[in-house]
């Protein structure tokens, strides 16, 4: 086999190597959504249309998995962050963010807190650091645009909604999470309450 010949062979196991991984994780995001993160290993590979050793090779353990679907999905949140930030409405930019990450809250019920329980300090707590961020910025922006209260903080925002997608989760009625999450941006814009 000449060089080129093998260097072309390298780049194709590359690529087909990068594909399995995508297809590995998009289907661990639709797997874990639906069953949670003790979900089936084998029942991703069936999804990604591998085979569970290849998943192995990939992701040698279940934590693995979970970190690069966390992190997969932290990252979409803060670049929808980064988008809005430049929208013309800061007010509508932080709603709409927010509503994203309630979305997001509800989806990954338990894999965040699995990280943080088995790996402590590693990617549960970094993927938390980096939403604050993402809800400061907005936040920011909307307060000095005088359409969010000043005393509020982005730890408080996130509490809230978080807060929201654990007591709705298990709820029959679907539309609780979003009622709630109104009432929420609704203070947020509020006046703040004199000081006793």
């Amino acid at each position: 086999m000449t060089t080129g010949h093998r260097h072309a062979a390298q780049a194709s196991r590359r690529t087909d190597a990068r594909l399995n991984r995508e297809r590995l994780v998009a289907a661990a995001q639709e797997v874990f959504t639906e069953a949670g993160p003790g979900a089936s290993l084998n029942e991703i590979a069936r999804r990604a249309g591998v085979g569970p050793g290849t998943l192995y090779r990939h992701f040698a353990s279940r934590q693995i998995l979970l970190t690069a679907v966390l992190t997969d999905r932290v990252q979409d949140l803060c670049e929808q962050a980064e988008k809005l930030h430049t929208s013309d409405s800061a007010d509508n930019a932080l709603a709409q963010w927010l509503g994203a990450f309630l979305a997001h809250a509800r989806a990954n019920q338990g894999i965040g807190s699995t990280l943080m329980v088995n790996e402590p300090g590693a990617p549960g707590l970094d993927c938390h650091r980096q939403i604050l961020d993402a809800a400061d910025g907005l936040l920011t922006r909307a307060q000095q645009h005088g359409t969010a209260r000043a005393d509020l903080t982005a730890g408080d925002l996130i509490q809230l909604i978080t807060g929201i997608a654990l007591s709705t989760a298990r709820n029959e009625d679907a539309e609780q999470a979003h009622r709630l999450l109104a009432l929420v941006l609704d203070a947020a814009r509020g006046a703040p309450r004199p000081s006793k």
